[in-house]
């Protein structure tokens, strides 16, 4: 067993290990393609990622030799859709978590598609990650056509003048009076699709109960509702910051539950909360090759 109360990879069985992790239940199949190179189609993700007949999982994420001199490991991301994204917050912080149990250290750097990522361990086994400087210039986001970011000319039923940020991933986030009396099931996948979001978006309905506090409800591109988001936490702070309605720093409380997001004056924005491991086993011969 290592720190983590995982037992560690053994490529020698039948199959391909995997970890089943999770980050207040925005669950990940994780696998180490470090010592042996495994190659996912977008097929094999939706049959791994579904939940009747496969594993079950939000996203499945790879762990790969770093291509960085300063980084621990490289983490590639899927959905559950099988299409393979560029950031996933709470995905980063359980790989992070990995890498720290098995190197016995208590900070470590990970490289991904939208940078590298510095994570540390935090008291009662929490982990941050630094999730870098948020986008918020159209372009980067991105939409299909200029406009001013803090207020995106997007509605649909109750929801409308979002705030678009990309962190890594495009978030539209929505502020309303009661995040329970949206239907996001039923509108999020329409906004996810719509034509201002060439690739695509995430949807965050977000309440603020006050200076430091926020609930989030989040619809993920390619996944659908979760029970958290970590880069829709750390927007849906940033976008609460840019319309004066919080402190820079404040606790987002998820379906999951609460993660720790600070927007710093350096403009990083800092997440920090816990993970888990679910359990370990082994995909069979043909899940992957």
């Amino acid at each position: 067993m290592d720190a983590s109360g995982s037992p560690p990879y053994n490529p020698s069985m039948s199959g391909t290990p995997f970890i089943k992790m999770h980050g207040l239940g925005n669950d990940f199949v994780v696998v180490d393609a470090r010592a042996h190179a495994v190659a996912f189609s977008a097929e094999q993700v939706r049959a791994i990622a579904n939940r009747r007949l496969g594993v079950g999982c939000d996203q499945l994420v790879e762990i790969e030799k770093p291509k960085s001199p300063d980084a621990d490991a490289f983490m590639r991301i899927w959905n559950a859709d099988g299409g393979e994204v560029s950031a996933c917050g709470n995905a980063s912080r359980c790989v992070a978590s990995l890498l720290m149990s098995e190197g016995r250290r208590p900070r470590v750097t990970l490289e991904t598609k939208a940078g590298l990522l510095a994570a540390e361990a935090r008291e009662a086994g929490r982990i941050a990650v630094d999730m870098g400087r948020p986008r918020l210039d159209w372009r980067e986001i991105p939409l299909a056509r200029a406009m001013d970011t803090l207020h995106v000319d997007l509605a649909r039923g109750p929801l409308r003048d979002p705030v678009g940020i990309s962190m890594g991933n495009p978030h539209a986030v929505f502020f309303v009076a009661d995040v329970a009396a949206i239907d996001l099931a039923t509108l999020g996948p329409a906004l996810e699709h719509d034509p201002l979001f060439p690739e695509r978006a995430n949807i965050g309905v977000a309440q603020v109960l006050d200076h430091t506090r926020i609930r989030l409800r989040v619809w993920e591109r390619g996944a659908g509702l979760t029970l958290a988001c970590g880069t829709g936490a750390c927007a849906a702070l940033v976008a609460a910051v840019r319309r004066g309605l919080t402190e820079r720093r404040a606790t987002v409380t998820l379906d999951g539950g609460p993660l720790e997001i600070e927007w710093r004056a350096d403009d990083h924005v800092l997440m920090a909360g816990p993970v888990a491991t679910s359990f370990t086993g082994v995909l069979p011969n043909g899940a992957a090759s």
